[in-house]
């Protein structure tokens, strides 16, 4: 069996590694946050000319045919240089269109000219929406309801209020669904295919982000001299780096599962999906903790590149679900087989 990523799929990484490095580079995002915060229209449009908002569509529909194990790659890439780009919610929202058969918005969301916004949160019938990134400079928002369908909002001449945020690389908004249209995408099967597909996505961000951190405190530890000697010799701060590598560790292992599983259609998919979840919100703010006692005291000042990581980190931990949440969904998975009598693993 394969555990490695095909040779296609190392160079679609190492490309959009090197893309990102060039053009979300730490002073690229720290413009983005010193300009008022928001998202970079200009990285947008070469990502979507590089064909990123087309993997997981299938061919016959006007994508490039990959899957979510491609899908994840691009994910942790962003989540590594916290691109301020609108990336996660188009690729899950594309994923939900193009299975519902929805052609309508599919040209213009392919080709970036709208962009999608997506929460897990249902919609009410009437009254307004959670805070959902990106929703400012959404065209659409796809979203279950609370009556048990997914579906697809046209958000023309929609009022959105603008909420402060933790994450400035992301607009934040919330708006009132009354009267606005909805195109029904499919039932309960959509939602969770949905909320798989969402749950994967953040979870690879996760990565993307816990590992970079990871990095840039190790090197760090080598480099910064106290009492005479690199700190990272010192005992506590290679436990703490340590714990760090076994969390990112777990993290790439259950992403990486999960993303193959929906790739594959594999019947373990929504297991697959809330483990990932589960272990990469909570490890990924113990990485992020770590690398602030790090960093010790220029950890927690503006000029130090963690403090970017940590607040994107924040914001995705509850996107798509906390560990609580997919636990609770865990759960109650397993709990159907158990009185099926089928295995639980």
């Amino acid at each position: 069996m394969q555990f490695e990523l095909s040779a296609d799929q190392e160079a679609l990484r190492d490309a959009a590694t090197s893309l990102l490095d060039a053009r979300s580079a730490p002073e690229a995002v720290r413009n983005v946050v010193d300009n008022g915060g928001g998202w970079d229209r200009s990285l947008w449009g070469e990502l979507v000319e590089q064909g990123w908002a087309a993997v997981v569509v299938p061919e016959d529909l006007g994508g490039l045919g990959l899957g979510w194990v491609e899908g994840a790659v691009l994910m942790e890439a962003v989540g590594a240089h916290v691109a301020p780009v609108p990336i996660l919610g188009q690729l899950v929202a594309l994923d939900a269109v193009a299975r519902a058969g929805e052609t309508d918005w599919l040209e213009r969301l392919l080709a970036g000219d709208a962009i999608a916004a997506v929460t897990h949160r249902p919609l009410p019938a009437s009254g307004s929406t959670v805070p959902v990134p990106y929703l400012l400079s959404a065209d659409v928002l796809v979203a279950p309801t609370d009556a048990g369908r997914l579906v697809l909002v046209d958000l023309e001449g929609a009022e959105v209020e603008a909420l402060p945020a933790m994450d400035l690389t992301r607009e934040l908004g919330r708006l009132d669904v009354d009267s606005l249209t909805r195109v029904d995408l499919g039932g309960p099967d959509a939602i969770e295919a949905f909320l798989d597909a969402g749950a994967v996505a953040v979870s690879a961000e996760l990565l993307g982000a816990a590992a970079r951190c990871l990095d840039d405190t190790v090197a760090y530890a080598r480099d910064r001299v106290q009492f005479g000697r690199p700190i990272g010799s010192f005992q506590a701060v290679k436990h703490r780096c340590a714990d760090m590598l076994v969390d990112v560790e777990g993290m790439r292992s259950t992403t990486w599962w999960a993303a193959w599983c929906l790739a594959a259609q594999d019947p373990e998919r929504s297991v697959a999906a809330s483990t990932a979840k589960i272990w990469t919100s909570d490890a990924a703010d113990r990485v992020l903790n770590s690398a602030l006692q790090v960093h010790g005291g220029i950890g927690f000042t503006w000029e130090c590149d963690v403090h970017l990581y940590l607040k994107r980190v924040q914001l995705d931990r509850g996107w798509f679900g906390s560990a609580t949440e997919h636990q609770d969904r865990l759960a109650g998975m397993l709990r159907q087989r158990v009185e099926s009598g089928e295995p639980v693993i």
